[in-house]
């Protein structure tokens, strides 16, 4: 297992290109499945989740290979195997999405419910409604979910939720549409740019699907569906978390490739921020173009809502709580998506973040430093704010468990380090731990005289006046994400 060592401090500039996105890549790959013939996907990032994902659809009976140019050819070649078995599908949640394509084309499907971050309660009762409204009949038995339909139909489906709509659960469902009789109209469908991204991906192929990128869809279906040759969109998730980066570092950086209109609730509350954003093409946010972000002025307190889209992503709501966490004044960050998705917290706390819990909501007060520490990482996007902490944190940074991270971004630090950072990539082993973070005996904690420092210090009084020790409970050991 790896950790990151990051020395914070360091401005960073220069300019970097943003990935393709994961969490379009999945749900595309799981599609592919419901193709006739060969299909190849452009920009699919290189990821511990698009193997697992390769390996599921592997295990179903596809061709998966990727070409030197990194496009992803996949064909099915066997269309005996319905089943996604437990080892492969609890490594991640979107391996879910192949419940769709399973029933529509092989009539039958039994798939494991699925895994992924621990961020809270994700059931996937929605993907099992639509399904059934088009004529699946499910039952969950033994960890599987069993579902078969001699011939899907098509049905009006209602897809929303207590926290909102479901991304993964309108791809499933819309996927299975395309091929099912008759019409099928979807209301309180996801408006995310990856169910459009899907979505464009299956017209290309055959189907016909109106209403992308609306709450509500409808669906003709069609008797096949052919492969073809399709390019993901950019990582808007990515593109935030450089974004912040910058930020938080007080840098000067140019993102390339990135579809401004996707994170247009981002760019937004980073200019709340102070931040300076400017696009290439300002005339042009739906294509793919230049993002310059730079800080010129100090950074100002605000309040942040995680709701979807097109509000600010439950994704960057983490790496947004970095930011504020060095912004003077107090700042209320909100998830209305994930209510749950703290656990990022008590380990901010740990790098002297003022930090306090009330329900679905985060209260931030600013502080004027922040100092390196050994932290340990819940989820993908808690991984990449402890990141961006450790940019900011005088010292040392210890991040372990970055396993979650090289789920979903694409060489983080590499890019990282290509603009100013100092991010070193171990093992996760004691002789490995930095000096200003050990004890005689190795452990990762600061010496004696250390904390002698710090208790007499120069920053010992504002220290004190900054932190309340009890706003945040001690960290605990969250459970592996498998």
């Amino acid at each position: 297992m790896d950790m990151f060592i990051v020395r914070g401090g360091e401005r960073l500039s220069g300019s970097v290109s943003v990935s393709g996105a994961k969490n379009s890549a999945l749900p595309l790959m799981a599609a592919a499945m419901a193709c006739e013939g060969e299909t190849t996907l452009y920009s699919i990032p290189d990821l511990v989740d698009v193997k697992t994902q390769s390996q599921v659809l592997g295990s179903l009976g596809m061709d998966v290979n990727r070409d030197p140019d990194g496009a992803l050819r996949l064909k099915t070649v066997d269309e005996t195997s319905c089943i996604a078995d437990y080892e492969l599908v609890r490594r991640m949640r979107a391996s879910v999405c192949v419940l769709g394509p399973l029933l529509a084309k092989r009539r039958m499907a039994c798939v494991s419910l699925p895994g992924g971050c621990n961020i809270g309660d994700r059931p996937i009762d929605l993907h099992l409604k639509g399904l059934s409204a088009l004529g699946a009949q499910i039952r969950v038995d033994r960890g599987y979910v069993i579902a078969r339909a001699d011939r899907l139909r098509g049905a009006n489906i209602f897809l929303g939720g207590a926290f909102g709509s479901t991304v993964t659960g309108t791809c499933n469902v819309m996927v299975a549409a395309a091929l099912a009789k008759g019409t099928t109209t979807i209301e309180s469908a996801a408006c995310e740019p990856e169910v459009v991204d899907v979505g464009n991906f299956l017209n290309a192929a055959g189907a016909k699907i109106d209403g992308l990128g609306t709450p509500f869809l409808t669906i003709e279906g069609v008797e096949q569906l052919n492969g073809v040759k399709h390019e993901v969109i950019p990582d808007r998730i990515e593109a935030a978390t450089l974004m912040i980066a910058a930020a938080i570092t007080g840098g000067d950086v140019c993102l390339k490739e990135v579809r401004p209109d996707h994170i247009t609730a981002v760019i937004e509350k980073l200019r709340e921020i102070g931040v300076t954003v400017q696009l290439a093409f300002p005339d042009q946010p739906a294509k793919k173009q230049s993002v310059t972000v730079r800080v010129t002025q100090p950074l100002r307190s605000v309040d942040c809502i995680a709701l979807p889209y097109p509000g600010i992503p439950t994704d960057v709501q983490a790496q947004l709580m970095s930011l504020l966490a060095c912004v003077p004044g107090i700042s209320i960050v909100t998830d209305k998506v994930f209510p749950d998705r703290f656990m990022h917290a008590s380990e901010l706390a740990r790098m002297g973040v003022n930090i306090r819990r009330e329900s679905a909501s985060a209260i931030l007060n600013g502080v004027s430093r922040l100092s390196g520490a050994c932290v340990m990482a819940s989820d993908l996007r808690a991984s990449a704010a402890l990141v961006l902490a450790g940019l900011a944190a005088e010292g040392e940074t210890v991040i372990r468990r970055i396993y979650h991270l090289d789920r979903g971004y694409e060489c983080l630090e590499e890019k990282l380090i290509s603009l100013g950072a100092h991010v070193e990539r171990v093992r996760d082993e004691p002789q490995n731990m930095p000096d200003s973070l050990k004890l005689t005996d190795g452990e990762s904690r600061p010496s004696y005289s250390e904390l002698l420092d710090a208790l007499t210090g120069p920053h010992w009084n504002q220290s004190v006046s900054q932190q309340n020790t009890e706003s945040v409970t001690a960290s605990q050991d969250p459970a592996d994400e498998d």
